[in-house]
């Protein structure tokens, strides 16, 4: 009787290792991404909740909202400045040095809202503007139909 060296994994066990693999992966991948976009939505909302807070003070010594939006696109505020991005230097946000989302404001002398809006080729795009307002008001545009629904009015997932 001669003794046969095992050489190797057969076709069958290799099959069956690809196809619990593919599995797995099928399983994970969706989950991780859901996990991402979570956390990314999340940091935007911090971010927001910053710049509220950068723009509060800045009403706090000018008496208006007015002259944060960065309106010649050079990164900083401008004196006029009442639509459009918000300048870096009234608030310097995470989700926008990463590329997620692009952060503008709408000023007027009382009253701002600012948006969060997915980048078109990053990672967040066709979630939905996320929204927060002077006092607080929150919104998140879950369906991405550029409306903020009744049930829309507020930045939990639902």
């Amino acid at each position: 009787m001669t003794r046969r060296k095992n050489q190797g994994f057969t076709l069958i066990e290799l099959i069956v290792s690809v196809t619990i693999l593919a599995i797995v992966s099928a399983i994970a991948l969706p989950l991780y991404t859901q996990y991402s976009q979570r956390t990314y939505r999340v940091e935007l909302q911090s971010d927001l909740m910053n710049c509220a807070q950068a723009l509060e003070r800045h009403n706090a010594i000018n008496f208006t909202y007015i002259g944060t939006a960065d309106t010649d696109a050079d990164g900083i505020s401008n004196v006029d400045g009442d639509n459009g991005p918000i300048g870096t230097d009234i608030c310097a946000a995470r989700s926008v040095v990463q590329g997620r989302y692009a952060i503008t404001v709408a000023s007027t002398v009382d009253t701002f809202v600012l948006t969060g809006a997915p980048e078109a080729t990053g990672p967040m795009d066709g979630d939905g503007d996320v929204t927060i307002d002077q006092i607080g008001n929150q919104g998140w545009d879950e369906n991405d139909n550029n409306v903020i629904d009744t049930d829309e009015d507020d930045w939990a997932e639902h």
